[in-house]
């Protein structure tokens, strides 16, 4: 056994023995339910540290989505299909940008920008 352990574990015990855990909040009640207990275990620390960085999995869900339309617009030959994609785009990055002000993000990522992008030119045909 490594050192560091051994010595962990004698002031473990000594507190113990002390009754230094005896007035703990929650003291002999069961514990809450993890979160992330569906998460697979080789999973769940970094579900944690995105998590405590700022990110969710809906976000990385969205990020997904919206290159997977991206993707099939740009393979796309039908026009009608085209547009029905192009308006899915148009949704999910809404959503997204919805979900980043929430936040307290800028949406200044690289998704709107295309978006951005796309609602100048329109804009400016119009006038």
């Amino acid at each position: 056994m490594d050192f560091s352990i051994i010595v962990s574990e004698d002031r473990i015990k000594k507190a113990y023995e002390d009754g230094e855990f005896s007035n703990l909040p929650g003291l002999g009640k069961p514990l809450k339910p993890d979160e992330l207990s569906a998460v697979p275990q080789e999973l769940r620390m970094a579900y944690r540290l995105m998590k405590n960085a700022g990110y969710s999995p809906e976000e990385g869900v969205l990020r997904q989505e919206v290159l997977t339309i991206e993707d099939l617009i740009s393979k796309c030959h039908d026009d009608s299909e085209r547009e029905q994609l192009k308006n899915q785009l148009s949704q999910k990055l809404f959503e997204y940008n919805k979900m980043m002000s929430k936040r307290g993000v800028k949406t200044n990522s690289a998704l709107f920008k295309n978006y951005e992008h796309k609602i100048e030119q329109r804009l400016l045909s119009q006038k």
